[in-house]
């Protein structure tokens, strides 16, 4: 399995990152994609990713840090991605239930980051909570024929995912599907999802499943297998068709 997102900028992994790596290898996670909130962090993992050919990144602004973004910045992410090309801009996208940055900031930080995910013919990896609309409009918008990219960590309906797959978009699924209290409309969803379309991701250190016993304190790339036994069980298939599956759709999307 390959973890498609990790904040391994996070002192509990950075603090002994082959540690980090062997236990998840010893898990069956071969691999991990990193993912960056701001630019000061996509040049970090950047950096650290550089003599790890089982790790890989992103570069891009997430939503909460949009007020980071200025006049420079398209410019800044533009050179990043010249010096060495990540899998996928992000993490981008809109963020209207805790507004840290404020939805025009959002909203303009997210457009520039489509245009240059556009120039680069790379994926985009999406950030969405309660701005559902207005993600759809902005893609739909500045995309004509589908849209590249994965809808980091959806916890949305029925509804909302039908939409996000009309638009071509893959689904990546976290432990929140292990939530047996929050979790009901993404289990509700998950049989719905096709499975050319599905990818697995812990969002670690985040995110813990649920189901883990003895519960550990955080999340770790090493529990990636107790999400993908979750999403097989509702999806009705064993784990290792489903692990099978999104190896491929892994590799079709990043690589």
């Amino acid at each position: 399995m390959i973890d498609i997102g990790v904040n391994i900028n996070h002192n509990d992994y950075l603090k002994d990152l082959e540690d980090t790596l062997q236990q998840s290898y010893q898990a069956g996670v071969e691999g991990i994609i990193c993912i960056a909130s701001d630019l000061a962090e996509s040049k970090k993992i950047q950096s650290l990713c550089e003599n790890q050919p089982q790790m890989w990144f992103t570069l891009g602004c997430h939503p909460h840090q949009a007020k980071s973004w200025n006049t420079s910045s398209a410019a800044k992410l533009n050179k990043l991605i010249d010096q060495k090309r990540p899998v996928a801009v992000g993490e981008t996208g809109l963020d209207f239930n805790r507004n840290y940055s404020t939805r025009e900031e959002q909203i303009s930080a997210f457009e520039q980051q489509i245009d240059i995910a556009k120039e680069h013919n790379l994926p985009l990896y999406l950030h969405e909570r309660d701005a559902h609309q207005e993600m759809l409009t902005i893609l739909k918008r500045h995309y004509h024929n589908g849209v590249n990219g994965v809808v980091h960590c959806f916890t949305g309906s029925k509804e909302a995912l039908s939409a996000y797959l009309d638009l071509g978009l893959y689904i990546g699924i976290t432990g929140w599907v292990c939530d047996e209290r929050r979790g009901q409309d993404l289990q509700e969803a998950i049989p719905h999802i096709p499975n050319d379309k599905l990818l697995l991701e812990t969002d670690a250190p985040y995110l813990l499943p649920r189901n883990i016993r003895p519960r550990p304190k955080r999340n770790h790339p090493k529990y990636l297998p107790w999400v993908a036994a979750e999403v097989a069980r509702l999806k009705g298939i064993s784990v290792d068709e489903l692990v099978q599956q999104t190896q491929k759709n892994t590799s079709r999307l990043f690589f």
